[in-house]
């Protein structure tokens, strides 16, 4: 049976293949692409897999998900070392620490990894078809009029009981989890774009799953995505 990380690049590599065939043949206008920033608890990553498939299907060209995928792509991207990839969360290390390692030669200090993150996400939109998950995405791709950007909310209880589902936790240890995962997602986006993450006016579109559920938010955004105008490159 596949691992999950083994999956992830497989699909990574279809994406390419497909991406780079295409670009061979299509008129050189820039493909849609879609960023989500959710909070913890609301689907973001659920949301975003139901998209790839919905949008697929009617486009017959396939969508790719970048999440926890992204750090593999940025991996090999920048050729940094595998270990690296540990550090490539949004909640970063400290500045102070960034600095000690970066002068041991220990890893790539935060501001490095995010640079180069920066570099891979504005690629990938470039060819387009790509849902980004996070990691401030809507940020960097802000004035790319071929990019949606979308918020995913929930109410708090709802999240606490995603959360104890989907991870097998206790309401205790959900609650915490949305908590030290909202303040890393805030602090990361904050510390590396100096922006707020739950500002509304970073985004297309605000959208509650708690209200109108995971499929048809991905249908939602679907539609949007499809309406978004086609820019010669």
């Amino acid at each position: 049976m596949r691992s999950t990380k083994t999956r992830l690049l497989e699909d990574f590599a279809r994406y390419m293949q497909v991406q780079a065939a295409l670009a061979e043949t299509r008129p050189k206008q820039s493909l849609p692409s879609i960023t989500i920033s959710r909070q913890a608890g609301a689907g973001g990553t659920t949301v975003a897999r139901l998209l790839a498939e919905g949008l697929g299907d009617k486009s017959g060209r396939p969508w790719t998900v970048f999440d926890k995928n992204l750090a593999e792509v940025v991996l090999r991207d920048h050729n940094l070392p595998a270990p690296v990839e540990r550090f490539m969360h949004e909640d970063a290390p400290p500045v102070i620490r960034d600095a000690v390692a970066e002068l041991l030669g220990v890893h790539p200090s935060g501001w490095k990894l995010v640079e180069h993150t920066t570099a891979t996400i504005l690629r990938l939109a470039n060819l387009g078809h790509a849902i980004f998950v996070g990691r401030g995405s809507n940020i960097i791709t802000a004035n790319r009029k071929n990019v949606l950007h979308v918020r995913l909310v929930a109410p708090y209880a709802l999240r606490v009981k995603n959360v104890e589902d989907f991870y097998h936790l206790s309401p205790q240890e959900a609650a915490e989890f949305i908590s030290v995962t909202e303040e890393a997602r805030r602090r990361y986006v904050k510390r590396y774009f100096k922006a707020e993450i739950d500002d509304p006016l970073c985004y297309h579109l605000v959208v509650n799953t708690g209200l109108i559920g995971y499929e048809d938010a991905a249908r939602m955004i679907g539609d949007a995505t499809r309406k978004l105008p086609q820019h010669v490159l």
